[in-house]
């Protein structure tokens, strides 16, 4: 069955919609939520706020002394902790739900126990993406939302809320079962937020990506971006929702998002019209 699809792009890219998707209201972001993350980590260290080799400890109470894990560790993957909060299989329907602020705390205060890797290891972590928004949050007193607005879309020239966990329901697209009803989303919500809970119309989320890869208007790109060749890229998928952005270093990008989280076929997809758009401009 036909999945719908958004696309958006620079030149030789076509933009268009198919089944219903739409340019202009929220959908989920996924993963692809960590690049504001590791853009406010940035910032903030550019603002003289923090430094990316702090020690985890001298900023997380619950953080035992001797992890050796500083900010960049948790920016780059290289923390050792898993790529999920111990207890999210217990509920493979909605990973997240019984991930509070209290369950990251203890997981915190137990790290050795956490920890499944050695630091400088690289293991692609949601947990430690949520353990650098709580550091964030934490050290600058300001909710999470208050960061991205101050330190990445109003840079960029953006509204204050357009990026965020929670958009308007009348302005959410979400996938829909055979009778029509939403179909359940995963709570994404609470401490998990920075790996992966923020919505965006696709026109806010392409503008974003083009802000910070292509235009660079806020500098070098934050580490959390894949580096493939000439090119940045990163993706995202949640339980409803799919997505991919990449920038060339010649000026193409490319934002995709699609109704299903099939992250690879998104993933093909958004390299395949990449790739015919620069072979069309070598012509």
């Amino acid at each position: 069955m036909p999945v719908p699809t958004c696309v958006l792009g620079g030149e030789g890219i076509h933009d268009y919609v198919t089944r219903g998707h739409d340019f202009d209201r929220f959908v989920e972001l996924g993963s692809l939520t960590k690049v504001v993350t590791g853009t406010i980590l940035v910032q903030l260290a550019t603002a003289g706020v923090l430094n990316p080799d702090d020690p985890l400890e001298l900023l997380i109470d619950e953080v035992p002394a001797g992890t050796g894990v500083t900010l960049q560790h948790l920016a780059e993957h290289t923390s050792g902790l898993p790529r999920l909060p111990p207890a999210a299989s217990a509920s493979p329907h909605d990973p997240y739900a019984s991930f509070s602020e209290a369950a990251l705390r203890e997981l915190l205060r137990d790290w050795h126990k956490t920890a499944t890797g050695p630091v400088g290891k690289e293991e692609y972590s949601n947990l430690g993406y949520a353990v650098l928004g709580h550091a964030l949050t934490t050290t600058t007193g300001r909710t999470f939302q208050e960061l991205a607005d101050e330190y990445v879309l109003t840079p960029l020239g953006m509204q204050k809320g357009a990026v965020t966990a929670s958009p308007p329901p009348d302005q959410r697209l979400v996938p829909r079962g055979l009778l029509g009803r939403p179909r359940r989303l995963w709570t994404l919500t609470g401490p998990i937020l920075p790996a992966g809970g923020l919505w965006a119309t696709p026109r806010t989320a392409a503008q974003l990506a083009v802000g910070l890869t292509v235009e660079r208007v806020l500098g070098e790109p934050a580490p959390t971006w894949f580096r493939n060749g000439p090119a940045l890229w990163y993706h995202g998928a949640t339980r409803a929702s799919s997505a991919f952005t990449a920038a060339h270093e010649d000026g193409r990008w490319i934002f995709v998002h699609r109704l299903r989280g099939n992250l690879r076929h998104t993933d093909r997809l958004a390299t395949q019209k990449l790739k015919a758009s620069g072979a069309a401009s070598r012509k």
